[in-house]
């Protein structure tokens, strides 16, 4: 294609710039109040998980709210703390075993590369794993690229913007 068709083809599709992220990293989930939490990218699943120990379903009124406790007590920022939603559903999800489970999703935020995005969050028994959090595919498309070489790369530049200034 010659350059004046480059130019052209540029202006009329906007090409929007993918982030590289890391295999792994640490985010801010402001709405609760969890900072620089190990987070891992995992390709292969299609939703994001969280470590959840104790969830239930109470009703106030007339509507019907989750109630949950986040991590466990051996992480370090564990504080027995329960959170409760009205932004929550359940959807039946593949477990890394390949077979089909209901889980309670919330939506959240996420804060990684300064900047704050949505996310849906599957609440899961991940006691066992090293990481208390999956980002998965859903996410992950159309705003970032897994660069499996890679680690800590949104919280490297929030330590040297914070250096900085």
């Amino acid at each position: 294609m010659n350059n004046f068709l480059t130019r052209i083809f540029r202006r009329k599709i906007k090409v929007k710039k993918k982030i590289i992220i890391g295999r792994k990293d640490k985010a801010n989930f402001p709405e609760l109040g969890l900072k620089n939490l190990d987070i891992k990218m995992d390709t292969g699943a299609y939703t994001s998980a969280i470590h959840c120990r104790k969830i239930e379903t109470i009703k106030k009124g007339e509507k019907e709210v989750l109630v949950f406790t986040l991590l466990d007590p051996s992480h370090s920022q564990y504080d027995e703390r329960e959170f409760s939603t009205e932004k929550f559903c359940e959807k039946r999800i593949k477990n890394s075993f390949g077979s089909s489970e209901n889980r309670f999703v919330i939506e959240t935020d996420i804060r990684l590369f300064g900047k704050k995005y949505p996310i849906e969050l599957s609440l899961s028994e991940r006691g066992a794993m090293r990481f208390p959090i999956l980002i998965g595919r859903r996410f992950l498309m159309g705003k970032f690229i897994v660069d499996s070489s890679k680690y800590d790369l949104s919280f490297k530049k929030a330590k040297a913007k914070n250096k900085i200034k």
